[in-house]
């Protein structure tokens, strides 16, 4: 299997094999590379919809004329251990941040969440955020602030009184419900313009069916959450002391 930094030519494949769908395993196995790699490569380079072969090669030419940091001044220590493989887990968090950056999170948000999906503790320090990811405190709580007002963190302290961030099963429950309710205000905000444009005009009646169909998703969201939080997430009952029955 080859080895060393991918040449101007593997580069245009990875832009071909991306243009024709193929997944990441498809084409690392046509050049003979680890998945890893081109993973590697296509989330540091913009990502499936933006990677360019030519702007990769010389961005990477750049990054080659870098002086090196010292260990711990660059980029986010992975989350190993479990015998996990530090630069597939690297390659993972770049595929993660990328996908939360395309559902509408600016980059550093998404950055924070794929810290709190992948510890292993279940919860993150502000401190432990800003030795993970090399940035201020004030970009840390900037970020989490906002993450909070879309239910997807959560505050709790700890036996020290330290203030933990937590995103966990009921964050992502409780975030789908803020996601419903902001779905049924859209709705509410439509009926209210049957109204003021007069029932019946083509613009009245394109509000009433904007407030018909965002009903029913809202509803549909709510009834779904409400559904996957009893049959995933409910704890088994136990059983009560006694004698067996004989």
């Amino acid at each position: 299997m080859p080895g060393g930094r991918l040449t101007q030519q593997e580069r245009q494949q990875i832009a071909l094999g991306l243009a024709d769908d193929l997944a990441y395993a498809e084409i690392a196995r046509r050049l003979d590379r680890p998945t890893s790699t081109i993973t590697r490569e296509v989330m540091r380079n913009g990502g499936p919809a933006g990677y360019r072969a030519d702007l990769a090669h010389r961005a990477t030419g750049r990054r080659a004329q870098r002086p090196r940091q010292a260990a711990g001044a660059g980029e986010p220590e992975a989350p190993v251990g479990h015998g996990r493989e530090a630069e597939a887990v690297r390659a993972y968090e770049e595929a993660f941040t990328t996908v939360l950056v395309q559902s509408g999170l600016t980059r550093m948000m998404a950055r924070v969440l794929v810290c709190l999906y992948t510890t292993d503790a279940g919860s993150v320090t502000a401190s432990e955020l800003v030795r993970r990811l090399q940035v201020s405190p004030a970009t840390i709580s900037k970020s989490i602030a906002y993450l909070e007002t879309q239910g997807l963190v959560r505050r709790e302290r700890d036996e020290g009184r330290r203030e933990r961030y937590v995103a966990d099963d009921d964050v992502w429950y409780q975030s789908v419900m803020a996601s419903a309710r902001s779905t049924a205000q859209l709705a509410d905000v439509a009926r209210q313009g049957v109204g003021v444009l007069g029932p019946g005009t083509p613009s009245a009646v394109r509000l009433e069916n904007i407030a018909r169909f965002t009903d029913f998703v809202s509803e549909s969201i709510a009834r779904a959450a409400e559904q996957a939080r009893d049959i995933l997430y409910a704890k088994p009952e136990t059983a009560p002391d006694g004698p067996a029955e004989g």
